[in-house]
Protein backbone atom coordinates (compact mmCIF):
# COMPACT_ATOMS: atom_id res chain seq x y z
CA UNK A 1 0.00 0.00 0.00
CA UNK A 2 1.16 3.54 -0.76
CA UNK A 3 0.91 5.77 2.32
CA UNK A 4 2.19 9.02 0.87
CA UNK A 5 3.28 10.33 -2.53
CA UNK A 6 5.56 13.34 -2.95
CA UNK A 7 5.99 15.02 -6.33
CA UNK A 8 8.34 17.85 -7.23
CA UNK A 9 8.80 19.63 -10.58
CA UNK A 10 6.77 17.14 -12.62
CA UNK A 11 4.72 18.79 -15.36
CA UNK A 12 2.30 21.31 -13.91
CA UNK A 13 2.96 20.02 -10.38
CA UNK A 14 5.65 22.20 -8.83
CA UNK A 15 5.44 20.52 -5.45
CA UNK A 16 2.71 18.37 -3.94
CA UNK A 17 2.22 15.82 -1.18
CA UNK A 18 -0.66 13.34 -1.38
CA UNK A 19 -1.71 11.15 1.54
CA UNK A 20 -3.42 7.91 0.62
CA UNK A 21 -5.33 5.42 2.73
CA UNK A 22 -6.72 1.90 2.37
CA UNK A 23 -9.83 1.45 0.27
CA UNK A 24 -10.79 3.51 -2.76
CA UNK A 25 -9.16 6.92 -3.32
CA UNK A 26 -10.25 9.07 -6.26
CA UNK A 27 -8.54 12.12 -7.71
CA UNK A 28 -10.72 14.63 -9.51
CA UNK A 29 -10.29 18.14 -10.83
CA UNK A 30 -10.92 20.26 -13.86
CA UNK A 31 -9.23 19.43 -17.16
CA UNK A 32 -5.62 20.59 -17.07
CA UNK A 33 -5.53 20.80 -13.27
CA UNK A 34 -2.84 18.12 -13.06
CA UNK A 35 -4.68 15.06 -11.78
CA UNK A 36 -3.39 12.86 -14.61
CA UNK A 37 0.14 13.95 -13.75
CA UNK A 38 -0.34 12.17 -10.41
CA UNK A 39 -0.96 8.97 -12.34
CA UNK A 40 2.10 9.63 -14.51
CA UNK A 41 4.20 10.15 -11.41
CA UNK A 42 3.30 6.68 -10.12
CA UNK A 43 3.92 5.17 -13.53
CA UNK A 44 7.34 6.85 -13.62
CA UNK A 45 8.16 5.86 -10.06
CA UNK A 46 7.73 2.17 -10.73
CA UNK A 47 9.82 1.89 -13.88
CA UNK A 48 8.06 4.00 -16.53
CA UNK A 49 10.13 5.60 -19.26
CA UNK A 50 12.03 8.70 -18.13
CA UNK A 51 11.45 11.78 -20.26
CA UNK A 52 12.96 15.22 -19.68
CA UNK A 53 9.80 16.72 -21.23
CA UNK A 54 8.00 15.82 -17.99
CA UNK A 55 10.14 18.24 -15.97
CA UNK A 56 8.46 21.49 -14.98
CA UNK A 57 9.45 24.61 -16.90
CA UNK A 58 12.52 26.24 -15.38
CA UNK A 59 13.49 23.20 -13.27
CA UNK A 60 16.51 20.97 -13.86
CA UNK A 61 15.23 17.86 -12.10
CA UNK A 62 11.94 16.12 -11.29
CA UNK A 63 11.46 13.94 -8.22
CA UNK A 64 8.80 11.38 -7.33
CA UNK A 65 8.95 9.69 -3.94
CA UNK A 66 6.57 7.38 -2.09
CA UNK A 67 6.28 5.74 1.32
CA UNK A 68 5.28 2.14 0.58
CA UNK A 69 4.08 -0.43 3.11
CA UNK A 70 6.01 -3.68 2.63
CA UNK A 71 4.56 -7.03 3.62
CA UNK A 72 6.86 -9.28 5.74
CA UNK A 73 7.19 -11.88 2.99
CA UNK A 74 9.01 -9.26 0.86
CA UNK A 75 11.48 -8.16 3.57
CA UNK A 76 14.20 -10.53 2.32
CA UNK A 77 13.79 -9.31 -1.27
CA UNK A 78 14.20 -5.70 -0.16
CA UNK A 79 17.17 -6.57 2.06
CA UNK A 80 18.78 -8.37 -0.88
CA UNK A 81 18.87 -5.03 -2.71
CA UNK A 82 20.26 -3.15 0.27
CA UNK A 83 16.94 -1.44 0.95
CA UNK A 84 16.15 -0.18 4.44
CA UNK A 85 12.67 -0.81 5.86
CA UNK A 86 11.57 1.24 8.85
CA UNK A 87 8.57 -0.13 10.76
CA UNK A 88 7.34 -1.94 7.66
CA UNK A 89 7.66 1.09 5.36
CA UNK A 90 10.22 1.63 2.58
CA UNK A 91 10.85 4.82 0.62
CA UNK A 92 10.86 4.38 -3.17
CA UNK A 93 12.02 7.34 -5.26
CA UNK A 94 13.06 8.30 -8.78
CA UNK A 95 14.83 11.38 -10.09
CA UNK A 96 14.82 12.55 -13.70
CA UNK A 97 17.23 15.28 -14.84
CA UNK A 98 17.00 17.60 -17.82
CA UNK A 99 19.11 15.27 -19.99
CA UNK A 100 16.49 12.54 -19.65
CA UNK A 101 18.69 10.36 -17.44
CA UNK A 102 17.20 9.03 -14.23
CA UNK A 103 18.23 7.49 -10.91
CA UNK A 104 16.13 5.16 -8.79
CA UNK A 105 16.32 4.53 -5.05
CA UNK A 106 14.84 1.76 -2.96
CA UNK A 107 14.87 2.10 0.80
CA UNK A 108 17.69 4.65 0.62
CA UNK A 109 19.90 2.57 -1.71
CA UNK A 110 20.57 3.45 -5.34
CA UNK A 111 19.32 0.64 -7.57
CA UNK A 112 18.80 0.05 -11.32
CA UNK A 113 15.41 1.16 -12.63
CA UNK A 114 14.68 -2.50 -13.41
CA UNK A 115 14.72 -3.20 -9.65
CA UNK A 116 12.06 -0.59 -8.82
CA UNK A 117 10.08 -1.91 -11.79
CA UNK A 118 10.27 -5.40 -10.26
CA UNK A 119 9.25 -3.88 -6.93
CA UNK A 120 6.25 -2.31 -8.67
CA UNK A 121 5.24 -5.65 -10.17
CA UNK A 122 5.00 -7.10 -6.66
CA UNK A 123 3.29 -4.17 -4.99
CA UNK A 124 1.41 -2.03 -7.52
CA UNK A 125 -0.60 -2.51 -10.73
CA UNK A 126 -0.61 0.75 -12.71
CA UNK A 127 -3.13 0.95 -15.56
CA UNK A 128 -3.57 3.73 -18.09
CA UNK A 129 -4.94 3.75 -21.62
CA UNK A 130 -1.72 2.23 -22.96
CA UNK A 131 -2.14 -0.70 -20.56
CA UNK A 132 -5.67 -1.27 -21.84
CA UNK A 133 -4.32 -1.30 -25.38
CA UNK A 134 -1.73 -3.89 -24.34
CA UNK A 135 -4.65 -6.10 -23.42
CA UNK A 136 -5.18 -6.49 -27.18
CA UNK A 137 -1.69 -7.99 -27.71
CA UNK A 138 -1.38 -11.77 -27.92
CA UNK A 139 1.67 -12.04 -25.65
CA UNK A 140 -0.02 -9.91 -22.96
CA UNK A 141 -3.07 -12.14 -23.20
CA UNK A 142 -0.90 -15.22 -22.61
CA UNK A 143 0.71 -13.58 -19.58
CA UNK A 144 -2.76 -12.70 -18.30
CA UNK A 145 -4.02 -16.25 -18.64
CA UNK A 146 -0.90 -17.72 -17.03
CA UNK A 147 -1.15 -15.32 -14.10
CA UNK A 148 -4.78 -16.25 -13.54
CA UNK A 149 -3.99 -19.97 -13.81
CA UNK A 150 -1.58 -19.72 -10.87
CA UNK A 151 0.83 -22.34 -9.55
CA UNK A 152 -0.15 -25.22 -11.83
CA UNK A 153 0.77 -23.39 -15.03
CA UNK A 154 3.73 -21.63 -13.37
CA UNK A 155 5.29 -24.97 -12.35
CA UNK A 156 4.68 -26.49 -15.77
CA UNK A 157 6.27 -23.43 -17.41
CA UNK A 158 9.39 -23.83 -15.29
CA UNK A 159 9.69 -27.48 -16.27
CA UNK A 160 8.99 -26.65 -19.92
CA UNK A 161 11.58 -23.87 -20.12
CA UNK A 162 14.29 -26.10 -18.60
CA UNK A 163 13.62 -28.65 -21.34
CA UNK A 164 13.45 -25.92 -23.99
CA UNK A 165 16.91 -24.61 -23.03
CA UNK A 166 18.30 -28.15 -23.00
CA UNK A 167 16.85 -28.76 -26.48
CA UNK A 168 18.36 -25.51 -27.82
CA UNK A 169 21.77 -26.26 -26.30
CA UNK A 170 21.85 -29.74 -27.83
CA UNK A 171 20.90 -28.24 -31.18
CA UNK A 172 23.78 -25.78 -30.97
CA UNK A 173 26.24 -28.57 -30.16
CA UNK A 174 24.99 -30.63 -33.10
CA UNK A 175 25.27 -27.62 -35.42
CA UNK A 176 28.83 -27.05 -34.27
CA UNK A 177 29.77 -30.67 -34.96
CA UNK A 178 28.00 -30.86 -38.31
CA UNK A 179 29.64 -27.68 -39.58
CA UNK A 180 32.26 -27.82 -42.30
CA UNK A 181 34.59 -30.80 -41.85
CA UNK A 182 37.68 -28.63 -42.26
CA UNK A 183 36.41 -26.33 -39.49
CA UNK A 184 35.75 -29.29 -37.21
CA UNK A 185 39.24 -30.67 -37.78
CA UNK A 186 40.69 -27.23 -37.07
CA UNK A 187 38.75 -27.07 -33.79
CA UNK A 188 39.95 -30.55 -32.86
CA UNK A 189 43.57 -29.68 -33.69
CA UNK A 190 43.48 -26.46 -31.61
CA UNK A 191 41.75 -28.13 -28.68
CA UNK A 192 44.15 -31.09 -28.71
CA UNK A 193 47.18 -28.79 -28.90
CA UNK A 194 46.07 -26.57 -26.02
CA UNK A 195 45.05 -29.52 -23.84
CA UNK A 196 48.42 -31.25 -24.39
CA UNK A 197 50.26 -28.06 -23.41
CA UNK A 198 48.12 -27.60 -20.33
CA UNK A 199 48.55 -31.21 -19.26
CA UNK A 200 52.30 -30.96 -19.82
CA UNK A 201 52.89 -27.61 -18.10
CA UNK A 202 50.24 -28.04 -15.42
CA UNK A 203 49.88 -24.25 -14.92
CA UNK A 204 48.44 -23.04 -11.62
CA UNK A 205 45.87 -20.28 -11.28
CA UNK A 206 47.60 -16.88 -11.23
CA UNK A 207 51.03 -18.43 -11.81
CA UNK A 208 51.96 -16.10 -14.70
CA UNK A 209 51.26 -13.03 -12.58
CA UNK A 210 53.18 -14.48 -9.62
CA UNK A 211 56.24 -15.18 -11.83
CA UNK A 212 56.05 -11.67 -13.25
CA UNK A 213 56.26 -10.23 -9.74
CA UNK A 214 59.12 -12.56 -8.84
CA UNK A 215 61.02 -11.51 -11.98
CA UNK A 216 60.74 -7.86 -10.97
CA UNK A 217 62.15 -8.71 -7.56
CA UNK A 218 64.96 -10.71 -9.15
CA UNK A 219 65.96 -7.76 -11.30
CA UNK A 220 66.25 -5.57 -8.21
CA UNK A 221 67.81 -7.90 -5.64
CA UNK A 222 70.67 -5.56 -4.76
CA UNK A 223 68.35 -2.67 -3.95
CA UNK A 224 65.99 -4.92 -1.98
CA UNK A 225 68.89 -6.48 -0.05
CA UNK A 226 70.30 -3.03 0.80
CA UNK A 227 66.91 -1.70 1.96
CA UNK A 228 66.21 -4.69 4.19
CA UNK A 229 69.73 -4.61 5.66
CA UNK A 230 69.44 -0.90 6.46
CA UNK A 231 66.06 -1.48 8.15
CA UNK A 232 67.53 -4.27 10.30
CA UNK A 233 70.44 -2.04 11.29
CA UNK A 234 68.09 0.76 12.32
CA UNK A 235 66.01 -1.63 14.39
CA UNK A 236 68.76 -3.56 16.18
CA UNK A 237 72.00 -1.67 15.62
CA UNK A 238 74.80 -2.34 18.02
CA UNK A 239 75.24 1.35 18.83
CA UNK A 240 72.73 3.47 20.74
CA UNK A 241 70.96 4.46 17.51
CA UNK A 242 69.19 1.12 17.18
CA UNK A 243 65.44 1.24 17.86
CA UNK A 244 65.54 -1.89 20.06
CA UNK A 245 68.23 -0.39 22.29
CA UNK A 246 66.43 2.97 22.46
CA UNK A 247 63.16 1.32 23.45
CA UNK A 248 64.84 -0.79 26.15
CA UNK A 249 66.56 2.30 27.55
CA UNK A 250 63.29 4.19 27.68
CA UNK A 251 61.49 1.32 29.39
CA UNK A 252 64.18 0.87 32.02
CA UNK A 253 64.15 4.61 32.80
CA UNK A 254 60.40 4.48 33.45
CA UNK A 255 60.66 1.26 35.44
CA UNK A 256 63.24 2.91 37.69
CA UNK A 257 60.77 5.64 38.64
CA UNK A 258 57.68 3.45 38.70
CA UNK A 259 57.82 3.06 42.44
CA UNK A 260 57.47 6.83 42.76
CA UNK A 261 54.49 7.19 40.36
CA UNK A 262 52.33 4.12 39.71
CA UNK A 263 50.78 5.76 36.65
CA UNK A 264 54.05 5.06 34.78
CA UNK A 265 53.15 1.36 34.71
CA UNK A 266 50.85 1.81 31.70
CA UNK A 267 53.71 3.32 29.68
CA UNK A 268 56.07 0.52 30.71
CA UNK A 269 53.55 -2.07 29.52
CA UNK A 270 53.09 -0.31 26.19
CA UNK A 271 56.87 -0.01 25.67
CA UNK A 272 57.25 -3.76 26.27
CA UNK A 273 54.58 -4.38 23.61
CA UNK A 274 56.44 -2.17 21.14
CA UNK A 275 59.73 -3.99 21.94
CA UNK A 276 58.04 -7.30 21.12
CA UNK A 277 56.70 -5.91 17.83
CA UNK A 278 60.16 -4.57 16.89
CA UNK A 279 61.74 -7.94 17.69
CA UNK A 280 59.16 -9.74 15.51
CA UNK A 281 59.72 -7.23 12.71
CA UNK A 282 63.47 -7.75 12.97
CA UNK A 283 63.02 -11.51 12.70
CA UNK A 284 60.71 -11.19 9.70
CA UNK A 285 63.18 -8.93 7.90
CA UNK A 286 65.96 -11.51 8.43
CA UNK A 287 63.66 -14.15 6.89
CA UNK A 288 63.00 -11.82 3.96
CA UNK A 289 66.76 -11.41 3.41
CA UNK A 290 67.31 -15.16 3.38
CA UNK A 291 64.52 -15.60 0.79
CA UNK A 292 66.06 -13.19 -1.70
CA UNK A 293 67.32 -15.52 -4.40
CA UNK A 294 69.56 -13.89 -6.95
CA UNK A 295 71.10 -17.12 -8.23
CA UNK A 296 71.49 -17.35 -12.02
CA UNK A 297 69.98 -20.84 -11.92
CA UNK A 298 66.72 -19.59 -10.38
CA UNK A 299 66.50 -16.64 -12.76
CA UNK A 300 67.04 -18.90 -15.78
CA UNK A 301 64.47 -21.42 -14.53
CA UNK A 302 61.92 -18.65 -13.94
CA UNK A 303 62.38 -17.07 -17.39
CA UNK A 304 62.01 -20.48 -19.07
CA UNK A 305 58.76 -21.09 -17.22
CA UNK A 306 57.46 -17.61 -18.01
CA UNK A 307 58.18 -18.08 -21.71
CA UNK A 308 56.30 -21.41 -21.76
CA UNK A 309 53.28 -19.94 -20.00
CA UNK A 310 53.31 -16.91 -22.31
CA UNK A 311 53.29 -19.20 -25.34
CA UNK A 312 50.38 -21.18 -23.86
CA UNK A 313 48.38 -18.00 -23.18
CA UNK A 314 48.65 -16.65 -26.74
CA UNK A 315 45.14 -15.66 -27.82
CA UNK A 316 43.95 -15.55 -24.20
CA UNK A 317 43.96 -12.86 -21.52
CA UNK A 318 46.12 -14.79 -19.06
CA UNK A 319 46.61 -18.27 -17.60
CA UNK A 320 43.36 -18.04 -15.62
CA UNK A 321 41.55 -17.40 -18.92
CA UNK A 322 43.25 -20.47 -20.42
CA UNK A 323 42.19 -22.67 -17.51
CA UNK A 324 38.59 -21.42 -17.72
CA UNK A 325 38.53 -22.16 -21.47
CA UNK A 326 39.92 -25.65 -20.90
CA UNK A 327 37.30 -26.40 -18.25
CA UNK A 328 34.51 -25.50 -20.70
CA UNK A 329 35.98 -27.13 -23.81
CA UNK A 330 37.69 -30.29 -22.55
CA UNK A 331 34.35 -32.22 -22.64
CA UNK A 332 34.09 -31.34 -26.38
CA UNK A 333 37.20 -33.37 -27.18
CA UNK A 334 35.31 -36.66 -27.18
CA UNK A 335 32.55 -35.16 -29.34
CA UNK A 336 35.02 -33.80 -31.91
CA UNK A 337 36.96 -37.06 -31.98
CA UNK A 338 33.79 -39.13 -32.15
CA UNK A 339 32.66 -37.54 -35.40
CA UNK A 340 29.43 -38.95 -36.82
CA UNK A 341 28.97 -41.32 -33.89
CA UNK A 342 29.02 -38.42 -31.41
CA UNK A 343 26.60 -36.44 -33.58
CA UNK A 344 24.19 -39.37 -33.68
CA UNK A 345 24.29 -39.74 -29.89
CA UNK A 346 23.54 -36.04 -29.49
CA UNK A 347 20.68 -36.30 -31.95
CA UNK A 348 19.18 -39.19 -30.01
CA UNK A 349 19.52 -37.18 -26.79
CA UNK A 350 17.90 -34.15 -28.44
CA UNK A 351 15.02 -36.29 -29.76
CA UNK A 352 14.42 -37.67 -26.27
CA UNK A 353 14.34 -34.13 -24.82
CA UNK A 354 11.96 -33.07 -27.61
CA UNK A 355 9.51 -35.84 -26.75
CA UNK A 356 9.58 -34.85 -23.08
CA UNK A 357 9.12 -31.24 -24.15
CA UNK A 358 6.04 -32.11 -26.20
CA UNK A 359 4.61 -34.01 -23.25
CA UNK A 360 4.97 -31.04 -20.91
CA UNK A 361 3.65 -28.70 -23.64
CA UNK A 362 0.52 -30.87 -23.88
CA UNK A 363 0.01 -30.65 -20.11
CA UNK A 364 0.58 -26.88 -20.29
CA UNK A 365 -2.05 -26.51 -22.99
CA UNK A 366 -4.57 -28.56 -21.01
CA UNK A 367 -3.96 -26.46 -17.89
CA UNK A 368 -4.37 -23.25 -19.86
CA UNK A 369 -7.62 -24.44 -21.43
CA UNK A 370 -9.03 -25.31 -18.01
CA UNK A 371 -7.92 -21.97 -16.55
CA UNK A 372 -9.35 -20.18 -19.58
CA UNK A 373 -12.79 -21.63 -18.93
CA UNK A 374 -12.77 -20.43 -15.33
CA UNK A 375 -11.45 -17.03 -16.40
CA UNK A 376 -14.12 -16.62 -19.06
CA UNK A 377 -16.92 -17.41 -16.64
CA UNK A 378 -15.61 -15.08 -13.92
CA UNK A 379 -14.92 -12.12 -16.22
CA UNK A 380 -18.21 -12.54 -18.08
CA UNK A 381 -20.06 -12.38 -14.75
CA UNK A 382 -18.22 -9.16 -13.91
CA UNK A 383 -19.11 -7.68 -17.31
CA UNK A 384 -22.78 -8.33 -16.65
CA UNK A 385 -22.48 -6.00 -13.66
CA UNK A 386 -20.68 -3.39 -15.76
CA UNK A 387 -23.60 -2.74 -18.09
CA UNK A 388 -22.34 -5.31 -20.61
CA UNK A 389 -25.00 -7.90 -19.92
CA UNK A 390 -24.88 -10.73 -22.44
CA UNK A 391 -21.25 -10.01 -23.31
CA UNK A 392 -18.61 -12.64 -22.70
CA UNK A 393 -14.89 -13.13 -23.21
CA UNK A 394 -12.98 -16.32 -23.78
CA UNK A 395 -9.51 -17.58 -24.59
CA UNK A 396 -8.89 -19.45 -27.81
CA UNK A 397 -5.72 -21.53 -27.94
CA UNK A 398 -4.22 -22.44 -31.29
CA UNK A 399 -1.45 -25.01 -31.61
CA UNK A 400 1.81 -23.55 -32.92
CA UNK A 401 5.40 -24.72 -33.21
CA UNK A 402 6.81 -25.01 -29.68
CA UNK A 403 8.67 -21.92 -28.50
CA UNK A 404 10.07 -20.64 -25.24
CA UNK A 405 6.60 -20.34 -23.61
CA UNK A 406 4.89 -23.46 -24.88
CA UNK A 407 3.08 -24.54 -28.02
CA UNK A 408 0.06 -22.25 -27.78
CA UNK A 409 -1.00 -19.04 -29.45
CA UNK A 410 -3.37 -17.38 -27.00
CA UNK A 411 -6.12 -15.10 -28.25
CA UNK A 412 -8.67 -13.29 -26.10
CA UNK A 413 -12.02 -12.96 -27.85
CA UNK A 414 -15.21 -11.00 -27.21
CA UNK A 415 -18.86 -11.75 -27.83
CA UNK A 416 -20.39 -8.30 -27.34
CA UNK A 417 -24.03 -9.46 -27.07
CA UNK A 418 -26.06 -12.67 -27.31
CA UNK A 419 -25.85 -14.38 -30.70
CA UNK A 420 -23.16 -11.93 -31.88
CA UNK A 421 -20.11 -13.50 -33.53
CA UNK A 422 -16.96 -14.00 -31.51
CA UNK A 423 -14.19 -11.62 -32.61
CA UNK A 424 -10.66 -11.02 -31.35
CA UNK A 425 -10.79 -8.37 -28.65
CA UNK A 426 -8.56 -5.96 -30.59
CA UNK A 427 -11.13 -5.95 -33.39
CA UNK A 428 -14.41 -6.09 -31.50
CA UNK A 429 -14.02 -3.90 -28.37
CA UNK A 430 -14.66 -0.16 -28.31
CA UNK A 431 -12.67 2.11 -26.00
CA UNK A 432 -15.38 2.06 -23.34
CA UNK A 433 -15.77 -1.71 -23.57
CA UNK A 434 -12.02 -2.19 -23.37
CA UNK A 435 -11.92 -0.08 -20.18
CA UNK A 436 -14.64 -2.16 -18.58
CA UNK A 437 -13.05 -5.44 -19.69
CA UNK A 438 -9.74 -4.32 -18.13
CA UNK A 439 -11.53 -3.50 -14.86
CA UNK A 440 -13.37 -6.82 -14.88
CA UNK A 441 -10.10 -8.63 -15.50
CA UNK A 442 -8.43 -6.87 -12.56
CA UNK A 443 -11.32 -7.68 -10.23
CA UNK A 444 -11.04 -11.35 -11.18
CA UNK A 445 -7.24 -11.38 -10.94
CA UNK A 446 -7.38 -9.73 -7.52
CA UNK A 447 -9.21 -12.80 -6.28
CA UNK A 448 -6.81 -15.27 -7.92
CA UNK A 449 -3.54 -13.34 -7.49
CA UNK A 450 -3.94 -10.46 -5.00
CA UNK A 451 -1.81 -7.32 -5.27
CA UNK A 452 -1.51 -4.49 -2.75
CA UNK A 453 -2.35 -1.42 -4.81
CA UNK A 454 -4.17 -0.73 -8.08
CA UNK A 455 -3.81 2.60 -9.88
CA UNK A 456 -6.20 3.45 -12.73
CA UNK A 457 -6.32 6.33 -15.18
CA UNK A 458 -9.01 6.50 -17.86
CA UNK A 459 -10.58 3.28 -16.59
CA UNK A 460 -13.90 5.01 -17.22
CA UNK A 461 -13.01 6.29 -20.70
CA UNK A 462 -16.00 6.15 -23.02
CA UNK A 463 -18.33 5.19 -20.16
CA UNK A 464 -21.35 7.10 -18.86
CA UNK A 465 -24.75 6.74 -17.25
CA UNK A 466 -25.56 3.48 -15.49
CA UNK A 467 -22.37 1.87 -16.79
CA UNK A 468 -20.35 4.53 -14.93
CA UNK A 469 -22.21 3.71 -11.71
CA UNK A 470 -21.36 0.04 -12.18
CA UNK A 471 -17.70 0.91 -12.76
CA UNK A 472 -17.75 2.76 -9.43
CA UNK A 473 -19.29 -0.28 -7.72
CA UNK A 474 -16.64 -2.62 -9.12
CA UNK A 475 -13.81 -0.31 -8.07
CA UNK A 476 -15.31 -0.15 -4.58
CA UNK A 477 -15.52 -3.95 -4.54
CA UNK A 478 -11.90 -4.25 -5.62
CA UNK A 479 -10.98 -1.82 -2.82
CA UNK A 480 -12.30 -4.20 -0.18
CA UNK A 481 -9.14 -6.30 -0.49
CA UNK A 482 -6.66 -3.88 -2.13
CA UNK A 483 -5.82 -0.20 -2.12
CA UNK A 484 -7.31 1.39 -5.25
CA UNK A 485 -6.31 4.83 -6.57
CA UNK A 486 -8.34 6.19 -9.50
CA UNK A 487 -7.98 9.34 -11.58
CA UNK A 488 -11.50 10.00 -12.86
CA UNK A 489 -13.71 12.63 -14.44
CA UNK A 490 -16.95 10.80 -13.68
CA UNK A 491 -18.98 11.71 -10.57
CA UNK A 492 -20.61 8.27 -10.68
CA UNK A 493 -17.19 6.77 -9.96
CA UNK A 494 -16.02 9.45 -7.52
CA UNK A 495 -19.12 8.96 -5.35
CA UNK A 496 -17.91 5.50 -4.30
CA UNK A 497 -14.59 6.74 -2.91
CA UNK A 498 -13.50 6.25 0.69
CA UNK A 499 -11.16 9.22 0.22
CA UNK A 500 -11.72 12.00 -2.32
CA UNK A 501 -8.78 14.21 -3.37
CA UNK A 502 -9.35 17.27 -5.54
CA UNK A 503 -6.56 18.78 -7.61
CA UNK A 504 -7.45 22.44 -8.02
CA UNK A 505 -6.89 24.27 -11.28
CA UNK A 506 -3.37 25.65 -11.23
CA UNK A 507 -2.82 29.37 -11.21
CA UNK A 508 0.23 30.31 -13.22
CA UNK A 509 0.33 26.74 -14.62
CA UNK A 510 1.65 25.28 -11.38
CA UNK A 511 0.13 22.99 -8.75
CA UNK A 512 1.28 23.12 -5.13
CA UNK A 513 0.36 20.97 -2.12
CA UNK A 514 -2.17 23.57 -1.04
CA UNK A 515 -4.08 22.86 -4.24
CA UNK A 516 -4.44 19.12 -3.54
CA UNK A 517 -7.15 18.86 -0.88
CA UNK A 518 -9.18 16.07 0.66
CA UNK A 519 -12.89 16.86 0.50
CA UNK A 520 -15.76 15.48 2.54
CA UNK A 521 -19.31 16.33 3.51
CA UNK A 522 -20.53 19.53 1.83
CA UNK A 523 -17.22 20.15 0.04
CA UNK A 524 -17.52 16.76 -1.57
CA UNK A 525 -21.09 17.46 -2.62
CA UNK A 526 -19.89 20.69 -4.24
CA UNK A 527 -17.14 18.87 -6.16
CA UNK A 528 -19.51 16.14 -7.38
CA UNK A 529 -21.99 18.86 -8.38
CA UNK A 530 -19.29 20.58 -10.41
CA UNK A 531 -18.51 17.28 -12.11
CA UNK A 532 -22.20 16.64 -12.83
CA UNK A 533 -23.40 20.05 -13.90
CA UNK A 534 -20.24 22.01 -14.47
CA UNK A 535 -21.45 24.53 -11.85
CA UNK A 536 -20.37 24.47 -8.22
CA UNK A 537 -23.51 26.28 -6.99
CA UNK A 538 -26.07 24.34 -9.03
CA UNK A 539 -28.93 23.22 -6.77
CA UNK A 540 -29.92 20.50 -9.23
CA UNK A 541 -26.31 19.36 -9.40
CA UNK A 542 -26.08 19.23 -5.62
CA UNK A 543 -29.20 17.09 -5.37
CA UNK A 544 -27.84 14.69 -7.98
CA UNK A 545 -24.57 14.56 -6.06
CA UNK A 546 -26.39 13.69 -2.84
CA UNK A 547 -28.34 11.00 -4.68
CA UNK A 548 -25.11 9.49 -5.98
CA UNK A 549 -23.56 9.50 -2.51
CA UNK A 550 -26.66 7.78 -1.17
CA UNK A 551 -26.40 5.07 -3.84
CA UNK A 552 -22.75 4.57 -2.92
CA UNK A 553 -23.53 4.42 0.81
CA UNK A 554 -26.32 1.89 0.20
CA UNK A 555 -23.90 -0.25 -1.81
CA UNK A 556 -21.33 0.02 0.98
CA UNK A 557 -23.81 -1.05 3.67
CA UNK A 558 -24.97 -3.94 1.50
CA UNK A 559 -21.39 -5.08 0.93
CA UNK A 560 -20.66 -5.27 4.67
CA UNK A 561 -23.70 -7.27 5.64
Amino acid sequence: MIEQLRIKNLGVIREATLDFSPGLTVLTGETGAGKTMVFRSLHLLFGGKADSALISTGASQALVEADVVVEPELFDWFAGHGAHIDEGVAIVSRQVNDTGRSRSFLGGSSVPTAVVAECGEQLVAVHGQSDQLRLTKSEQQRLLLDRFAGAEVANLLIEYRILWEAYRELGQRIDALTSDLVDREAQLERLTHILSQVDSLNPQPGEDHALHDEARRGANTEALFAAATLAITQLSGEDSSGASIALATARKALEHEQSVDASLEQFVIRLREVEILVAELNSDLHSYLSDIDASPERLAQMETRRAALKQLARGFVDIDDVLAWVEVNRPRLAELQGGDEAIEMLRQERDAVWQRLLGVAEQLTAARIEAGKRFSQAVSEELAGLAMSGASVDFQLTAVTPGSNGADKVELGLVSRPHAPRVPIHKGASGGELSRIMLAVEVVLAQADPIGTFVFDEVDAGVGGQAAVEVGKRLARLARTSQVIVVTHLPQVAAFADRHLVVARAEGDEVHSSQVVSVSDQDRVVELSRMLAGLEDSQAGEQLARDLLEVAETERRHAHR
